[in-house]
This record gives structure tokens, sequence and C-alpha cells, in this order.
């Protein structure tokens, strides 16, 4: 018979860390990153701020993790894509930037973020973003670089062009207007020609390496 689950400290301190981080997480979506204040979180999430302090050491840490909870490429690793690597990352380049494609538009909290690191020099936002580098070099180098040998710099110049490309087209369609080159990316239809242009540039560049 399993264990009945009771109220304790251990699993009291665990949902108000979650409150917490929830709180982060509306401030950013409503008001934005200028108000990410200590008395505002602690309102918001209903606790008092000291808190904040105890189970995080600094709103600086509350608020870096809750960016690693969202962050996509923070989160990506060999292990959480369960493709086949013995292409040179050929299906793992195509999951992942396509799954970065439509994780973006979901996520509002995301959204904000980065274009909080694109508006404030911040040691929180470079942190994150440094830490998205450690990621990617690892993909890179432990399975697309071995495939590419001495064309490996030009498909990592491929591969950041369709990253970045994937942040700016739903950052554009959120903030200023649905369609891009003509193509509404808004509707169902412009999104998978976005999605299939992906897939056809990386097939591209595996068949001319």
């Amino acid at each position: 018979m399993p264990r009945k689950v009771v109220q304790g400290p251990i699993r009291d301190k665990e949902k108000t860390k979650q409150k917490l981080l929830a709180a982060v997480g509306k401030i950013l979506r409503t008001k934005g990153y200028s108000g990410l204040k200590v008395s505002k979180i602690a309102a918001v999430a209903g606790f008092d701020k000291k808190l904040i302090y105890e189970y995080f050491g600094s709103t600086e840490k509350l608020i870096d993790e809750y960016i690693k909870s969202q962050d996509y490429w923070s989160k990506m690793n060999q292990d959480s894509i369960h493709v086949d690597f013995s292409d040179g990352g050929k299906e793992l380049s195509k999951v992942a930037i396509l799954n970065q494609f439509e994780n973006i538009k979901k996520n509002k909290e995301l959204q904000k973020i980065i274009l909080w690191g694109l508006s404030e020099n911040k040691p929180i936002l470079k942190k994150i973003a440094d830490e998205r580098e450690e990621i990617g070099e690892l993909l890179f180098t432990k399975i697309v670089d071995p495939h590419f040998k001495d064309m490996s710099t030009r498909y990592r110049a491929i591969a950041a062009l369709l990253v970045s490309g994937a942040y700016y087209l739903n950052l554009y369609t959120g903030y200023n207007a649905s369609k891009f080159c003509g193509i509404d990316l808004k509707s169902e239809e412009g999104r998978k020609e976005i999605e299939k242009a992906i897939i056809e540039i990386i097939d591209f560049a595996y068949e001319t390496k």
C-alpha cells in the first residue's frame, strides 16, 4: 500500500519555492523584467520576502533558477532528445531547432527573457547565455564536428542562422506583425513553411558536406 504523503517542512518548502518561481513568471509576463523586485515577487507569491533569501539565497538566484527552468537550450542535452546520433547529428539538428521554434512561440515568459537579454547587460543573463553556449559546444564537439570534420565551422554558421532565425521570427510575430517576407507566421500554414525550410536547409548542409 503506497505511503500517504503528508504536510511537512520538506514538502512545504518545495511548494513555497515553486510559488516563488511562478511569481517571477507572472511578473515577467505582465510587468516585464523591470517589475522583478524582491518585494513585488514576495507579494505576488503571498510570502514574506525573507523566504526568498532563505530558500534561494538572493533575488538574483531566484530569477536565475526561473530563467534556467524556461530557457530551451539550457535544458537541452544529449539525453533529452531521443534520436539516432549515427547520422552525424542531422536528425538531432532538425528535432532541436524545430522544437525550439515551437517552444518560443508558446512560451511568452521566454520571449520576455530573450528581449531582456537583448536590451540589458546583466550578469545573470550573461551567465545563462554562457551556459547555453557550453551545452551547444558539447553537442557540436561530440556529435556534429566529427561528422563534418574540416567543414564543421560552415555547419556551425548554418546552425547559428537557423537558431537565431527561430528566435527572431517568433519575437517579431509576437510583438510587431504577423507577416515576414509575406508569410503569415500566425497561421499554421505559414509556420509549416518555415519548418519545411529548416528541414531542407539542414538536409542540404549534410548532403553537400
